[in-house]
């Protein structure tokens, strides 16, 4: 008898959630619930009371809540990437409660008719998943070494509070302009949290971020420099521009280059693009038949095409060195050194290879990439790349200028 009197109780709540989810709780009838869990209305009552208090058991063991804050910690404990695991836990989230959107808009919108005992509850139910975030939060300042201006659990329900106050406004309303659309909500929402709430701290910015490009300065090209260069390279022999058009068009390393092999081409008449591998990443990229307003080939016919094209070797990798074997990264410095002889840069400086890839970030932000996409084609997170955004936006502030002085 007491297995069959908890098989209804939990028939009963799992139909009020389903119900609740379907069609909000003022929508939601004690007979429907009951008819639902194939029981009748009096063990309802028998049970809860009525509506309100089987809404307060679904509050309290559903565990809806909970689930959700527990999903962040499970995601990422040590954290790999600070920005991609808030993302990630912000966008699942939004899923979640956008699978329940009558639920939210009931919970929201008729609290104040609840009985005081279901608001405890629901505080209590955002206590919990808050308390799973601020767990997660605590783990990434002490990993990070990051500065912050508020505790861990004050952070944590700055974050929800957030995420339930974009889930009510998607809900409830539907010609805002308040931003473009949910990504650009979550990126915005991220940023914030990096840079308003936490920061790395003097001593471990480049710890926090191994590689990253908080601690570069982002000097790129000028447009008539790298096509000095890569002339310079085409005088050198079809292998050398092939490089050099690498470097300026898809804006890759001297170490993504090694790494490439002939077959990591793909292309047709619509696209070029290079298959890049590297320890846990694959990715591809495009190699632009423009670089820095100027056409060099298209996509089935350009320097890089050409070089293989012109191969009778059956060597896999894509550039070899003068015994034939693939290229190493000296050689490709010295490459660099060779073309770029005798040249200066603005800041009186000579060329340095890294400013290849540099100008090519800055450029295809230039030419409106968003940040979330060049982020997928370099494999740098979006903090990484803020140092890109801001160049590209003073050469946009520059241009304007400039425009506005010729009218």
């Amino acid at each position: 008898m007491a297995s069959q009197t908890h098989s209804a109780r939990q028939r009963l709540i799992q139909a009020a959630l389903e119900l609740f989810t379907a069609q909000g709780v003022s929508g939601t009838t004690t007979r429907q619930i009951a008819e639902t869990a194939e029981v009748n209305e009096v063990t309802l009552f028998r049970h809860f009371g009525n509506k309100h208090g089987l809404l307060l058991a679904v509050l309290e063991e559903s565990a809806a809540f909970k689930n959700l804050g527990e999903s962040l910690v499970r995601r990422a404990s040590p954290p790999s990437s600070v920005y991609q695991a808030l993302k990630d836990y912000a966008s699942d989230t939004l899923h979640a409660l956008e699978r329940v959107p009558e639920f939210v808009r009931s919970v929201v919108g008729e609290a104040d008719q609840y009985p005081a005992e279901n608001r405890r509850a629901l505080g209590r139910g955002l206590t919990e998943a808050n308390r799973y975030v601020a767990e997660y939060l605590a783990t990434v300042i002490q990993q990070g070494r990051l500065n912050t201006y508020l505790p861990a659990e004050k952070l944590a329900s700055l974050l929800n509070g957030m995420l339930l106050g974009y889930a009510v406004i998607e809900f409830t309303s539907e010609f805002h302009e308040l931003w473009e659309d949910r990504d650009d909500f979550l990126e915005n929402l991220v940023e914030l949290f990096l840079h308003g709430a936490m920061s790395p701290s003097a001593e471990s910015a480049v710890d926090y971020l191994p590689g990253s490009a908080i601690a570069i300065e982002v000097v790129d090209l000028p447009a008539s420099l790298v096509h000095e260069i890569l002339q310079q390279a085409r005088k050198l022999g079809v292998q050398d521009y092939a490089l050099a058009y690498v470097l300026f068009g898809a804006g890759l390393s001297a170490t993504e280059i090694v790494g490439l092999q002939r077959s990591h081409q793909i292309y047709d008449a619509q696209g070029y693009f290079l298959q890049i591998t590297t320890p846990g990443l694959v990715r591809q990229v495009p190699v632009n038949q423009w670089i820095l307003g100027k056409r060099y080939g298209s996509y089935t016919s350009n320097p890089l095409i050409k070089w293989l094209k012109s191969r009778k070797d059956i060597q896999p990798a894509m550039f070899l060195n003068a015994a034939g074997e693939p290229i190493s990264e000296p050689v490709i410095e010295i490459r660099w050194e060779t073309w770029t002889e005798g040249m200066l840069t603005p800041q009186g400086q000579p060329p340095a290879i890294a400013q290849a890839q540099q100008t090519w970030r800055v450029e295809m932000l230039m030419r409106g990439i968003s940040l979330e996409n060049l982020s997928i084609l370099t494999g740098c997170d979006r903090t990484q790349l803020q140092p890109y955004a801001r160049r590209s936006r003073e050469k946009a502030a520059l241009e304007q200028a400039t425009r506005l002085d010729n009218k």
